[in-house]
């Protein structure tokens, strides 16, 4: 009997009674009791672990576990991982799962999640893979669903291939995780696609339940829209998809992970403007739990913006921490290097930022590349162009790009160094002569080297280029190997021939051809008279050069240049030039040097006959006026992306 007469047998009912209900609470107080009577009932500890997890008490039920090690021993092994999995314990989760003497299903499925966590994918899909192939229960589409995620991080984190594991996409979450995959892939159009989709299958799938309101199927759907905006961002959209981020930040999703990702977003959109709101977004970023929801690349990301946001507000000190503190944890990575060369740039500290950037470059020449592109822009700001040069031609992986042999030469033809540029030219040349001997590449860079030469009066070099160009040149073939056996009624048959020889066409129904000497005659066909010009004249000579055109003629001389040809548009509507002379009062010399009283004979409205035409109103041609556009005021025009 237990304390207060109450006997086991009941207390164990009481327990089987409240697991089936769910009262795990109740339960724990029965359990309590029992081992009260019996501290060492492996049954009563086993099932108060369990009570325990899903009350969520994991650390409690961890104590358990690691008291009663011994009793409990491997009984408790799927437990005590999934407590160390749910308190973020994932290597101590990892070596409690390998160190099981039996890897059932249930620490399969542990497993795989422990990988994605730790971003060891290729492991995780072989375990998925697996459980999939050799399972037959309820949670196949479960299943299938953390497989389609483990293959969108791949595409995302790792920009491995993808292949098709011929997953299905008839859940929301699947549908997501798909486009999340075709977002690794750059297929932004198909992503966006695919998550309205999505969309769509989760208002339906929530649609049933009649306990969801309009707000939580909101809140479901906040990832979903958070992705769409994140899409919107890349194609260029931003004011779509800043919209779009701050419903989800009004929404307030108690996902703490999605809320960090959606505002480090909206901080890259504004950049160094909106700084304040900037400045109340980056708080949520840092909320408690972040780190464990996110991958290790988008926390990265995360940490970068907050530096440079440290910049744009003229946090000089706290750019500084943060870039060093991002610099101890990536020593290879790039990113903070650049972020305190900015900061120091912009307090006009330009040599102490080329030494830190030199000095990165020594430290990781694998990934110096582009620190050295920003340290020959830093020299050229300053004005040292040479210094720019030397350090664009120790880049190994550009030196010999078309587009780098430009910047080269131009730079050096600016400083009036025509034998450093002609000498990029000849490195690029003996470059793609090993490597891609007569490729277009190749080709061009003789030819601009020949061209450049000539312009500054290198003769003998640029010849020397010519005759190498003329050698890599394909040419036709010599006389003597063509072939000239060519059947000419195939050729002028032939599709694409731009003249076809015609065929009599065969009449159907037509009667054939009679023998000679029997039936009708066949006729003649008349020749037609060619046709004469209206102006023929039998007595006189055709034109010999009739059929040249007209500039071509051995008489020609040239249009004349007529004074009235010259002078038509001028003066008024209709006017002529001579008679805007003649009419003009004041040049004739029996006019008087007044105006005419009105009365007298000098006044009369009578022209004199003296072979002037006088001007006719005539119609405007269309073609030959030119009307003046209003002036049109100037749209303003939109914002432009980032």
């Amino acid at each position: 009997m237990a304390s207060g007469g109450v006997s086991v047998a009941s207390l164990w009912t009481d327990v089987n009674r409240c697991g089936q209900n769910g009262d795990y609470t109740r339960a724990l107080k029965a359990l309590t009791k029992i081992l009260h009577e019996n501290r060492d009932d492996v049954t009563a500890l086993h099932c108060k672990v369990v009570c325990l997890i899903q009350n969520g008490s994991f650390k409690e039920a961890l104590n358990v576990m690691n008291t009663h090690s011994k009793m409990l021993g491997s009984e408790v092994v799927f437990e005590k991982a999934y407590c160390e999995y749910r308190l973020n314990r994932v290597d101590s989760s990892l070596k409690t799962i390998e160190s099981a003497p039996e890897q059932t299903d249930k620490l399969k499925e542990l497993y795989g999640q422990v990988l994605y966590r730790l971003e060891r994918y290729d492991e995780c899909k072989s375990v998925y893979t697996d459980l999939i192939r050799n399972s037959q229960d309820e949670y196949e589409e479960e299943r299938k669903t953390n497989l389609a995620a483990v293959v969108a991080a791949m595409s995302q984190w790792e920009k491995a291939p993808t292949e098709d594991l011929g997953l299905p996409e008839s859940t929301y979450e699947l549908c997501y995780n798909a486009a999340c995959s075709l977002i690794g892939q750059g297929k932004l159009t198909e992503a966006l696609n695919k998550l309205q989709q999505a969309e769509e299958l989760c208002r339906v799938s929530l649609a049933d339940d009649s306990d969801m309101t309009e707000e939580d199927i909101q809140s479901e759907l906040a990832v979903i829209h958070s992705q769409m905006a994140y899409v919107m961002q890349l194609q260029g959209r931003t004011d779509e998809a800043l919209q779009l981020y701050n419903q989800v930040i009004k929404l307030k999703p108690s996902d703490v992970g999605l809320l960090a990702v959606t505002a480090n977003n909206i901080i890259t959109i504004n950049k160094d403007q909106n700084v304040f709101d900037s400045k109340k977004k980056v708080k949520l970023t840092n909320a408690e739990g972040v780190e464990y929801k996110l991958a290790k690349k988008q926390l990265q990301a995360i940490d970068f913006n907050k530096a440079l946001l440290a910049m744009y507000t003229n946090q000089a000190d706290q750019c500084r921490k943060l870039s060093s503190s991002l610099q101890a944890q990536n020593p290879g990575h790039p990113r903070p290097v650049l972020i305190q060369v900015a900061q120091l740039c912009r307090e006009k500290q330009h040599s102490r930022a080329i030494e830190l950037l030199q000095q990165f470059s020594d430290q990781n020449p694998e990934s110096a590349s582009g620190i050295k592109l920003t340290m020959a822009q830093l020299y050229l700001v300053q004005g040292h162009v040479t210094k720019a040069c030397d350090v664009l031609r120790s880049i190994e992986e550009f030196k010999h790009k078309p587009g780098m042999v430009s910047a080269l030469v131009t730079m050096y033809s600016h400083e009036e160094d025509i034998d450093s540029a002609i000498d990029v030219f000849k490195q690029a040349i003996e470059h793609y002569q090993s490597e891609q001997p007569g490729s277009a590449t190749h080709l061009a860079l003789v030819r601009e080297a020949a061209n450049f030469k000539l312009k500054y009066g290198r003769k003998k070099e640029a010849i020397s280029d010519l005759e190498q160009l003329w050698k890599l040149s394909k040419h036709l073939p010599s006389a003597d190997t063509m072939s000239f056996n060519v059947d000419v009624d195939e050729l002028e048959n032939s599709h694409g021939a731009t003249y076809v020889r015609k065929k009599a066409a065969k009449v159907v129904g037509e009667n054939p051809p009679k023998e000679q000497g029997h039936g009708e005659v066949k006729k003649k066909k008349k020749k037609k008279k060619g046709k004469l010009p209206k102006n023929y004249d039998p007595k006189v000579t055709p034109d010999p050069e009739r059929w040249l055109p007209m500039k071509e003629r051995s008489y020609y001389r040239g249009k004349k240049k007529g004074k009235k040809k010259d002078q038509i548009g001028k003066g008024t509507q209709g006017a002529t030039a001579g008679a805007s002379a003649e009419l003009d009062a004041s040049k004739t010399a029996s006019s008087p040097p007044t105006s005419p009283r009105p009365g007298s004979a000098s006044g009369s409205s009578t022209a004199p006959a003296s072979g002037v035409v006088p001007p006719r109103q005539q119609k405007p041609s269309s073609s030959g006026t030119t009307r003046k556009k209003a002036p049109q005021k100037k749209k303003k025009g939109g914002k432009g992306g980032w």
